[in-house]
């Protein structure tokens, strides 16, 4: 039987050898030679070898933490040796290494990180937490792989640089070194966001780093909703739903 066309050319495996790595845009290749890695449950899309899953609690602390706040992610450790295959919704993959560093990610977009980063839920030190009870990200240290996920191409922004502002539902993560703090535009009725009162609540950054923002405001809150849904989320928890 002959095959014609460039399908299985133009879509071939990529050949990296490094742990993490980009199958087109929208697809992580993980080689499990490096050793087991943590991934979204259900995001599983395709492995070649023997690779085998397991579904194991995050712990009692990070539990309590996650019925609390809402934040957090649903894991899997994926183990074994070959080439495992991850995707979310067909949402962009980013692929990030840290060396000896953190960064604060909304729940609803961490794909996957090597074994080797500690994760945990923490409280975002804000003065308009007051308001909104409390808010919540999931923080990645150490040294290792993170895969991302982002409703289309993102942008980093250097916070250095000049005074950033995002939308709740639109930042994906913050490196280490960026303060974060909350805003509430005033603005009336050209400021009011999915019925709301017309107090439009934005994230502002300063500090030294960058932080990702998605040209979607998809982001929700816990990754344990659609990414489509429209009650409110991301980092403020339903606030503005």
């Amino acid at each position: 039987m002959t095959l014609h066309g460039a399908l299985f050319t133009d879509f071939k495996e990529n050949a990296s050898a490094d742990q993490f790595s980009l199958q087109g845009k929208k697809m992580l290749k993980v080689q499990m030679g490096y050793g087991p890695v943590w991934c979204r449950a259900g995001s599983m899309v395709g492995y070649q070898g023997d690779v085998r899953f397991e579904k194991k609690g995050s712990g009692l602390n990070k539990m309590l933490k996650q019925a609390v706040t809402g934040e957090g992610v649903d894991l899997m450790l994926a183990t074994g040796q070959g080439e495992l295959f991850l995707g979310e919704l067909a949402h962009d993959v980013q692929v990030i290494y840290l060396e000896n560093d953190m960064i604060s990610v909304n729940g609803a977009s961490v794909l996957a990180f090597s074994s080797s980063i500690e994760w945990d839920i923490h409280r975002l030190q804000a003065r308009g937490g007051m308001m909104t009870g409390g808010m919540y990200n999931v923080s990645l240290r150490g040294t290792g792989y993170v895969a991302v996920v982002t409703d289309g191409e993102p942008v980093a922004l250097d916070v250095a640089s000049a005074p950033t502002f995002g939308d709740p539902q639109a930042v994906v993560l913050w490196t280490a070194g960026v303060s974060m703090d909350l805003r509430v535009d005033t603005g009336g009725l050209g400021s009011m966001l999915r019925g709301g009162s017309g107090e439009t609540f934005q994230m502002a950054f300063g500090g030294q780093g960058y932080v990702l923002i998605q040209p979607s405001e998809s982001v929700v809150s816990g990754g344990t909703q659609s990414s489509g849904s429209s009650s409110g989320g991301g980092l403020l928890g339903g606030l503005l739903g």
